[in-house]
């Protein structure tokens, strides 16, 4: 038969924060210091304050900035004149008093480029204007665009 070993009551017994400077003495060894813990707070704050800084900077610079100004090409038409030309017709939203560069361009069946042009536009009173441009080709196209319409 085994002997059952008697249980000591816990409640009487000295534990380390029962002895003067062990809970301090155990918060030191393993990194807990009240200091430790003000300067970990401290640099808690620091970040979140960066971050708050960084994001409202970023939204101010990114959403309430609208200096850009508003810009919207559309393709209206493309006409084949032959294997050597295409003629691209599209229309320009933007601001009045901004002046527009555009990119137009012919392509082949395979979606490669096979003419291109870079058009300046000036300011003009009128908010949409509409444009029709020919682009030279080296070979046969099938579609003409607009490619992109930049602010200058």
């Amino acid at each position: 038969m085994r002997e059952q070993a008697a249980r000591v009551p816990v409640t009487g017994s000295a534990g380390a924060a029962d002895v003067p400077g062990a809970a301090d003495e155990l918060a030191s060894r393993y990194g807990r210091t009240r200091t430790r813990s003000r300067r970990d707070r401290w640099w808690l704050v620091a970040v979140a304050v960066a971050f708050v800084a960084v994001f409202t900077g970023w939204v101010v610079w990114g959403g309430l900035d609208n200096t850009g100004g508003n810009l919207l090409e559309t393709d209206t038409a493309y006409t084949i004149v032959n294997a050597q030309q295409t003629r691209v017709s599209f229309t320009v939203d933007v601001d009045p008093g901004r002046t527009v560069a555009c990119a137009v361009q012919a392509q082949n069946e395979d979606f490669s480029t096979v003419g291109w042009k870079i058009v300046q536009f000036p300011a003009s009173t009128h908010r949409v204007r509409a444009f029709t441009e020919t682009v030279r080709t080296t070979s046969k196209p099938v579609t003409g665009l607009v490619d992109q319409c930049w602010l200058t």
